[in-house]
């Protein structure tokens, strides 16, 4: 993997945030800047990013599964979370699915791995709730874990069965609805004779259709639903994916074709239906592939929001050529510039573009676009639109001036900077620069972070000008303002009475929440839940984050020791000081820089002053270590490394990737080697893996 495409990646990732948090803004405000569809797919490639390269993890602020719901619907939360994909976009992708797979299960290299493949549909993903065999409730994805109740509007989609026969007491069933290609081309014939208004493509009309406030308008609408699995059920006695495919469709539920086999079987019917994907019914951005037995299902379980066990294999990306009309540049909440292509209109896969991701500075090197130059571009994904290169005349282009990097930030005007080995420049304006106060505080509000609705970007700007906020901890005193706020063009009483107390309840929220929103380099949602799990309460980790600190600025280079030898021994001394499973260096160094600075400490402990910050509840089994810290060490030979951690999770332990005084249990492996010895330095109780299975099978 070359330094090039990593860089991209991070550029890439940088740009995906960015317009992530904005779609979230838009929906919160009711001005939807996307569908449902493109932000899934946003989201779904910054996943995919993630797992190419693992750093870009610990810093992600992909913070929803799909859009947040409406407050036009009543909020429905799932018994089971609907998870989004992970995405692979060639065979080679699939290929290293398949080998993490078995890698996870720890199975042996000649050991069958039997995969269902079924076309993925464009449109909404919805779950169907049947209590002894009959429709009770119908709901959106929404952010994954909530989502709205639009039972009334389902109830009109003719592909969905009001009761089903011999069902299990409790069925969710979980699919997408849909219009095919020849309904919606009806439904824009019909539209355009009454006068009313064109959709643009299948997906959205789908989307629209079923957010009708009134279900008459929904049933006019041809929507149509395919099942691809379920969420909660009561029993499931059945092996594999493919059975339980076959279980629902006798039930009456409509199914896609599907492909059951290996690695060569599954890509045969990738490449057959993006052959005939022009002639299909309905619109499809590619295949998704899963892991046939549910019990290996069961095993490898979900890391982030998605599954382990499944991948949408896409299409390649549509392409199309237009002209660069600018370079625009972003400021992010962390104060990285990023450069974005302001183009001349143009339809790309039936959505038009008008911006497109350039990464950073060595990328318009790279490519050698200029301001006037003709580009080509693609939706990388069907979705995010990516300049490709610029095809112009090349005298033409060549009397083009080359694009300049800023020397200074186009907002606050501090300088900006790029340090040696990034490939991004930053602000160095800090908090004195509107655009990242800015930023800083919509990611705090946002759903997955402290979650204030009403609170959008547009509100936040104008309090903001108004003086009224200035750090996260001023959101809980607009509470003292709300007869201001009321009197605000386009407010009102009860705008503002609702604005205060959606306030209200937003200080109730769990550690993970608030530390997420904090905003704090590199740690995302799964960094704050993995710091909320091992802390447990914001005490015990302001004593943490004061031990790092006062560790490193004790910390004596050695004899001898260049400076860069040096950083990197104090951030490792300060990862292990963390102690937990999956927060490295470049984490523990962020944690310590931001709590080193007297401004940090005091945002945050006006923030927390201002709240009731939860205890994290964390869904686990009781068992024999709950409570307890354990530590793996040496091979394990029946279950890889991640599965054991994620066994351990389940029964209520934490893993730690060190050993102190703090471990309870040190699992070893053949191999172990210091930490072993360490264990039994300090009188740790140690086992084998054969006696942690029995562990695990007996919980």
């Amino acid at each position: 993997m070359s330094a090039d495409k990593e860089a991209a990646a991070h550029a890439e990732h940088a740009a995906l945030t960015a317009e992530i948090k904005t779609a979230n803004l838009a929906y919160r405000d009711a001005a939807p800047i996307l569908t449902d569809g493109e932000y899934d797919a946003k989201v779904r490639r910054a996943l995919a990013l993630e797992a190419a390269w693992p750093a870009l993890a610990a810093g992600s602020v992909t913070e929803e599964v799909g859009a947040a719901p409406s407050s036009s619907f009543e909020k429905v939360t799932h018994a089971q979370p609907m998870l989004s994909l992970d995405n692979a976009f060639s065979d080679e992708d699939v290929t290293e699915f398949i080998a993490r797979v078995r890698r996870f299960l720890s199975l042996a290299d000649d050991e069958e791995i039997n995969l269902l493949a079924e076309p993925k549909i464009d449109g909404l993903a919805v779950s169907l709730r049947y209590e002894d065999g009959i429709l009770v409730r119908g709901a959106t994805r929404g952010d994954g874990r909530v989502g709205e109740d639009v039972t009334a509007n389902l109830r009109t989609v003719e592909d969905i069965p009001e009761t089903l026969p011999d069902a299990p007491a409790v069925l969710e069933v979980r699919g997408e609805v849909y219009m095919s290609k020849a309904d919606f081309a009806a439904l824009n014939e019909r539209q355009i004779a009454a006068g009313g208004k064109i959709f643009a493509n299948p997906r959205n009309s789908a989307a629209g259709s079923l957010r009708q406030q009134d279900p008459a308008i929904t049933a006019g609408r041809p929507l149509r639903f395919y099942a691809y699995g379920w969420g909660d059920i009561s029993e499931l006695e059945l092996e594999t994916q493919s059975d339980a495919m076959q279980w629902l469709a006798s039930m009456g539920f409509q199914t896609t074709e599907r492909r059951h086999g290996d690695a060569a079987a599954i890509l045969e019917f990738y490449h057959q239906i993006q052959r005939e994907r022009g002639d299909m019914p309905y619109d499809i951005d590619g295949i998704v592939y899963k892991v046939d037995r549910l019990d290996w299902q069961q095993r490898m379980g979900s890391v982030g929001r998605a599954p382990r066990w499944a991948v949408a294999h896409k299409f390649p990306a549509e392409r199309a050529v237009t002209r660069l009309l600018g370079i625009d540049i972003q400021v992010g909440r962390t104060g990285k510039l990023t450069p974005v292509a302001r183009l001349q209109p143009v339809t790309v896969g039936g959505v038009v573009v008008t911006n497109a991701t350039l990464h950073n500075e060595d990328e318009i090197e790279r490519l050698d676009v200029r301001v006037g130059d003709r580009v080509e571009l693609q939706r990388a994904g069907d979705v995010i639109p990516q300049v490709l290169a610029q095809v112009s005349d090349p005298d033409d282009h060549a009397r083009r001036p080359r694009f300049e990097p800023l020397e200074t930030c186009p907002i606050c005007h501090a300088l900006a900077v790029r340090e040696p080995g990034e490939v991004d420049r930053r602000c160095t304006g800090g908090l004195t620069c509107e655009a990242q106060r800015v930023e800083r505080l919509k990611h705090f509000v946002q759903r997955r972070a402290v979650d204030i609705d009403g609170l959008g970007e547009q509100s936040i700007r104008l309090f903001f000008e108004k003086g009224w906020l200035e750090g996260p901890g001023d959101i809980f005193r607009l509470v003292d303002r709300q007869a201001d706020i009321a009197a605000l063009e386009g407010w009102g009483a009860q705008s503002a009475a609702n604005l205060v107390a959606s306030i209200e309840s937003s200080r109730a929220v769990a550690l993970s929440r608030v530390l997420f929103g904090l905003g704090i380099r590199h740690v995302g949602e799964i960094t704050a839940r993995d710091l909320a799990r091992a802390y447990a309460d914001w005490g015990t980790l302001r004593t943490q984050l004061d031990k790092l600190v006062a560790h490193r600025a004790a910390f004596q280079p050695q004899l001898g020791e260049t400076e860069e030898k040096a950083q990197k021994r104090a951030n490792e001394a300060l990862a292990a000081e963390i102690g937990i499973a999956g927060i490295g260096p470049e984490i523990a160094a962020a944690l310590t820089d931001f709590w080193a600075e007297a401004h940090n400490r005091d945002t945050v402990d006006d923030v927390m002053a201002s709240m009731n910050v939860q205890p994290e509840i964390f869904e686990s089994v009781a068992s024999s270590v709950s409570g307890k810290t354990l530590v793996f060490t040496g091979k394990l030979e029946d279950v890889s490394r991640d599965e054991a951690k994620a066994q351990a999770e389940r029964l209520g332990a934490k893993v730690s990737g060190s050993v102190s005084s703090k471990t309870d249990l040190l699992i070893a492996g053949p191999g172990a080697g210091s930490k072993l010895k360490k264990a039994e330095s300090l009188g740790i109780e140690i086992i084998d893996e054969a006696a942690w299975l029995g562990i695990v099978a007996g919980a």
